[in-house]
């Protein structure tokens, strides 16, 4: 089995999984109990939230620990448009967002806040002026992601955050396809929401983290217990912070040696499809992130080619894991101005640091092979 759909979800590192066990059977207790079990999980807690924050140049007391990215980015999204909704209705965000943040605004839409959603350009970036040229008096949040999921495409969140900040706008951003890829520095950008995501980067499966700037009016979202210092209710997923605590130190620590080796991997993919691919077309801009490669190969229908792959052991995808199954194109690739027949011949291979060079190239001939024969029908 080669697995390339890692923008999808990563297996859990080692180094992860031997930090969670003891959690499992031996530091058992209810973090919000007062005895040494509940103290020796609190303290658990807490080490895992420094982690977080080191990572993104945060304070401890900024992150909130959540069910998944998806949880993030609503709690951001919806929780900021309450906090403020008595200085504007007004809300910013992009065409190419994860379901998890458009689903977010349709939801505000419906009862009764006006969002505007701006378009990429052709290559899939959204540009600072559109951004600018849509802000109201009235604005309250500006949301667009770091990396877009489908594409890799990086899109200007300095530049955006700035612009926010300027106008005493927040600004929130889902960040989880760039944690360990990119620098993310809240302060520096700007960043007022931040969302990630544990099993996005060799963590485990839901568990989150979502950065609450000090001072944001903020409303939290899931109500019950005074877990997280009163701002997500519920019992804590221990295993899973505590997972996610490592995952992240282990990949900001690695940032740079993964970038050389992702880009070793995707410059394999490419260079052999391309000798090998008549009229293949890239639909991720140049300086994409390296771990996400978007393809569309013209007269072959994503779905066979990936049924055809799946059947050799290869694994990839056709776009957001979220939307498997669904008969609709793509919503970034159509954003971006793609014809639908395109669209529909587009895969995604997206690498992660437990791929080899090798069994990327093998991955690619065997790409190569089932595309002369489908081509031939």
């Amino acid at each position: 089995m080669i697995y390339l759909d890692n923008a999808a979800t990563t297996p859990v590192a080692d180094e992860v999984l031997q930090a969670m066990m003891p959690y499992y059977s031996q530091v058992y207790g209810n973090p919000s109990s007062v005895h040494a079990s509940g103290r020796q999980a609190k303290g658990a807690i807490e080490r895992a939230r420094e982690q977080v924050a080191s990572a993104i140049n945060a304070k401890p007391n900024e992150i909130v620990f959540t069910s998944g990215g998806t949880e993030a980015d609503n709690a951001a999204i919806i929780g900021t448009a309450l906090g403020y909704r008595d200085r504007g209705k007004h809300l910013i965000t992009t065409k190419i967002e994860h379901h998890a943040v458009l689903h977010a605004f349709e939801y505000l839409e419906e009862i009764g806040y006006e969002v505007t959603y701006i378009a990429p350009e052709s290559d899939g970036i959204v540009r600072v002026e559109a951004i600018e040229q849509a802000m109201r008096e009235d604005t309250i949040l500006i949301s667009v992601m770091a990396v877009n999921n489908e594409t890799g495409a990086i899109q200007p969140i300095a530049e955006i955050g700035e612009l926010a900040k300027r106008k005493s706008v927040l600004f929130h951003t889902d960040a989880v396809q760039a944690v360990g890829l990119l620098e993310l520095d809240v302060e520096r950008m700007s960043i007022d929401l931040l969302s990630i995501s544990g099993h996005k980067l060799h963590g485990p499966k839901g568990v989150g983290a979502l950065f609450v700037r000090r001072g944001t009016h903020w409303k939290p979202t899931q109500h019950g217990g005074a877990q997280e210092f009163n701002r997500r209710a519920g019992t804590e997923n221990l295993p899973g912070i505590v997972g996610l605590g490592v995952a992240i130190e282990r990949a900001a620590g690695s940032r740079e040696a993964s970038w050389e080796h992702l880009q070793a991997l995707r410059e394999t993919m490419l260079s052999a499809l391309r000798a090998g691919v008549d009229q293949l077309v890239v639909n991720s801009a140049p300086d994409s992130v390296p771990s996400i490669l978007n393809l569309t190969i013209p007269g072959v229908s994503a779905e066979r080619l990936l049924m055809n792959l799946d059947m050799l052991g290869i694994m990839a995808a056709s776009g957001s894991a979220c939307t498997s199954g669904s008969l609709l194109p793509s919503h970034v690739l159509m954003a971006m101005g793609l014809a639908e027949q395109s669209v529909r011949a587009a895969v995604r291979f997206s690498f992660s640091g437990q791929n080899t060079r090798e069994e990327v190239a093998e991955a690619a001939q065997k790409v190569v092979q089932v595309v002369e024969r489908l081509s031939r029908r």
